[in-house]
């Protein structure tokens, strides 16, 4: 079963989306299996990382901003290829064990969604599979 879910972003930031992780888990009634997240943007990402000190993010994002800075050498027309970059650095799913009818994510972690060219109005998908 595929969940969509819609979400409206700022200009960059991470979005912790594990409750509705966990909702689409539930909802399917599925005990035992897998759950995909799944961005279909080029300037948006999907990753798991820790949700107990918001210093993270920020952290992630200014490392990011570093890595992955604006150039002008760069010849996308948009003006958004570090934006591409950090999608494609960080990756567009995640895959997550579902154990017990719930998400086996680690004590610190969650699940989030993360913009790299907004704001913007987003969709991802949560795709679960199992018994």
């Amino acid at each position: 079963m595929v969940y969509e879910f819609n979400l409206s972003t700022g200009r960059e930031g991470f979005y912790n989306i594990t409750n509705q992780v966990k909702s689409a888990i539930s909802q399917s009634g599925v005990k035992d299996g897998a759950c995909i997240v799944f961005c279909p943007h080029t300037t948006a990402a999907i990753t798991i990382n820790e949700n107990a000190d918001p210093d993270v993010v920020d952290d992630l994002l200014f490392a990011l901003d570093k890595t992955y800075p604006d150039r002008q050498q760069f010849r996308h027309a948009e003006g958004n290829s570090a934006a591409h970059l950090k999608s494609s650095c960080i990756g567009c799913s995640e895959t997550v064990i579902i154990e017990n009818g719930r998400p086996l994510l680690g004590i610190w972690q969650g699940v989030y969604f993360c913009e790299f060219d907004g704001p913007r109005s987003r969709r991802y998908y949560v795709k679960v599979l199992g018994e």
